[in-house]
C-alpha cells in the first residue's frame, strides 16, 4: 500500500487521513505546523461593508464577540472549506470564492472600490490578496486571529511515527511545512525515509522549498485545493 505523509496541522490532518484511506492509501500523520489563537483587541470600523476570509483557521480562532460583531455583513470566503467554516461559526451571508486568494481579490475588488472591508487572517500570510484590493481602492482592515508555528520533531519521534519505513508520497499544504520537511530530509538519520518520496504541493510557492532537494520528484496541484492535490496523488506513477 502506498504510504502518504500528511504534514498539515490538526484538525485537517485527521480529515485528510480519512480521505486517503477511502482512496486506498495508507496515511502517515506528521504535522509540521500548528495554529494558535492570537489575542484580538482590534475595534471594528463602523464603515466596513463586508468581511473577507482566506483561511478557515481565521474564523476557527476568531473570538466569538468578533464574529458576532461581523456576522451580518456579507462574507467572502476563498473557497468551499473556508465558506463552510464561516457558516459554522455564525456568518449569515457567505459567498464561496474561486479557491485562490488572488482570484478572490480580483472577483470582489470591483464591487468594493472606495469601501472598507474587514479581513480575518493569520499573522503569516501571502500579501497579494491585500495588495490587489488596495490597488483597486479597497480599504482593508486586517485582523490577525491566529499564527502558524513550526512543530519540532526529534529524530526518534519521526522514526517512530513513520515506523522507520520509507514514505512514498508527501502532501504539502504550506511553504512553512515544506521548509520544515526539508530540514528533516537533511538529517542524516532520516534521509533514507525520503530518498524515493514524491512531494505533492498545493501550489508552486509551497513546492519551492523542496525543489532544491527533490528536483523532478516534486509535483504541483492544478489549483490550490485538496481535491486537486489528491488528484495528483491518484495519477499513475
Amino acid at each position: 500500500m502506498v504510504r502518504v505523509l500528511v504534514t498539515r496541522p490538526e484538525p485537517g490532518a485527521s480529515r485528510t487521513a480519512l480521505r486517503l484511506e477511502a482512496l486506498g492509501f495508507q496515511p502517515v500523520l506528521l504535522p509540521l505546523t500548528k495554529t494558535i489563537a492570537l489575542p484580538v483587541e482590534a475595534s471594528i470600523g463602523g464603515n466596513a461593508v463586508a468581511v473577507a476570509v482566506t483561511s478557515a483557521n481565521a474564523v476557527r480562532h476568531a473570538p466569538q464577540a468578533l464574529v458576532a460583531a461581523l456576522a451580518r455583513l456579507p462574507c467572502h470566503a476563498v473557497g468551499k472549506r473556508t465558506a463552510e467554516a464561516c457558516r459554522a461559526v455564525g456568518f449569515f451571508a457567505v459567498t464561496e470564492g474561486p479557491g485562490d486568494a488572488e482570484a478572490l481579490a480580483d472577483a470582489i475588488a470591483g464591487g468594493l472600490a472606495g469601501k472598507a472591508i474587514v479581513y480575518l487572517c493569520g499573522r503569516v500570510r501571502f500579501p497579494l490578496f491585500e495588495q490587489r484590493l488596495a490597488a483597486a481602492g479597497v480599504h482593508v482592515q486586517a485582523i490577525e486571529t491566529y499564527d502558524t508555528i513550526g512543530v519540532d520533531h526529534n529524530d526518534a519521534d519521526v522514526v517512530a511515527r513513520l515506523s522507520d519505513r520509507p514514505i512514498d508520497a508527501a502532501l504539502l499544504y504550506s511553504a512553512k511545512a515544506s521548509l520544515a520537511l526539508v530540514g528533516l530530509i537533511k538529517r542524516p538519520t532520516l534521509r533514507h525515509l525520503f530518498e524515493r518520496t514524491e512531494f505533492l504541493a498545493l501550489s508552486a510557492r509551497v513546492a519551492e522549498p523542496v525543489e532544491g532537494v527533490a528536483g523532478s520528484r516534486v509535483r504541483v496541484a492544478s489549483k490550490p485545493e485538496e481535491d486537486a492535490l489528491l488528484a495528483v496523488l491518484s495519477q499513475p506513477r
